[in-house]
């Protein structure tokens, strides 16, 4: 019996894919999982898939990425998931549907019951799209996994995002790399942390934080007791960011892995790292690739590790 069907980059377009909806509408194929990826799907296609969402009871995956669906397809998708029991991750990445396309998608996630995972990076949100989003994460109970990278939500989305944390009590995992939230949307996460109780991987990569978001996320890691990955990479913080997530690793008790390549970190940064090593006892993995730390700072984490009682894994390529 199938249950997984792989058509990514197979030229698909809408009349192949109102084939395959009327297959799932009336419930005729047993495949649990589809990835129609790198086609060419538009609007009409998308509308097909979601009136076939609408019956069909054995689909739990769907990976339509990469495709030419806009608002008007996810908009379609959207209605279905308000009535869809099953599918549990929708990959919509690479579509541009935009703040609309994610209006429909929000409202839906404030009634569906059963998706886990929404994949919609790069689909051209910006802080509109996320307001949408943040508001309908204030209700929804059952995502776990929201990948929102490579859009331009900014601080105002992060903000949102942000107030959102505050009261949602099922989301795990967020990504927001590639978003421009700089000091401002990094500190609204921050503020987050401190109440979340939820949330144990968030990546924030390629944002533009500087030391004062990351002294807001410090700060934040000093009460959080949940998290347990913050990807931090390609963020100008420098030493100070760095003495800020130092102090707050000689405190924090839950953080497995920090990702800190290419942060601007010299010596000074290396050594607040080395201290707080001395005391830490729960990160596995920290990774300072494309810094400037040096000899003297490799010599300060080294030092570190006759101290630390766990298994560390230091990435410390220096170019």
């Amino acid at each position: 019996m199938l249950t997984t069907l792989d058509l990514c980059n197979s030229q698909i377009g809408d009349v192949e894919a109102q084939s395959l909806g009327v297959a799932f509408q009336r419930n005729t194929v047993t495949l649990t999982t589809l990835d129609l990826s790198n086609n060419e799907i538009a609007d009409v296609g998308a509308q097909f898939f979601g009136d076939a969402l609408q019956h069909n009871t054995t689909l739990t995956t769907l990976n339509i990425g990469g495709n030419r669906i806009s608002d008007v397809g996810a908009q379609s998708l959207g209605d279905a998931l308000q009535h869809n029991k099953t599918l549990t991750a929708l990959n919509l990445g690479w579509n541009q549907i935009g703040d609309i396309g994610a209006l429909s998608l929000g409202n839906a996630l404030q009634r569906n019951t059963t998706l886990t995972t929404l994949i919609i990076e790069s689909t051209g949100l910006d802080n509109v799209g996320a307001q949408y989003l943040g508001f309908a994460l204030q209700y929804n109970t059952t995502l776990t996994t929201l990948d929102l990278k490579h859009n331009g939500i900014g601080n105002v989305g992060a903000q949102s995002l942000g107030v959102a944390l505050k009261h949602n009590i099922a989301l795990t995992t967020l990504i927001l790399g590639n978003n421009r939230i700089g000091e401002v949307g990094a500190q609204s996460l921050g503020v987050a942390l401190q109440h979340n109780t939820s949330l144990t991987i968030l990546k924030i990569g390629g944002n533009g934080i500087r030391d004062v978001g990351a002294q807001s996320l410090g700060s934040a890691l000093q009460h959080n007791t949940t998290l347990t990955t913050l990807e931090l990479w390609s963020n100008p913080i420098g030493d100070d960011g760095a003495q800020s997530l130092g102090s707050a690793l000689q405190r924090n008790t839950t953080l497995t892995t920090i990702n800190l390549g290419h942060n601007r970190i010299t010596v000074v940064g290396a050594q607040s790292l080395g201290d707080a090593l001395k005391y830490n006892t729960t990160l596995t993995t920290l990774d300072l690739s494309s810094n400037q730390i040096g000899d003297v700072g490799a010599q300060s984490l080294g030092d570190a590790l006759r101290h630390n009682s766990v298994t560390l894994i230091l990435s410390l390529f220096m170019p």
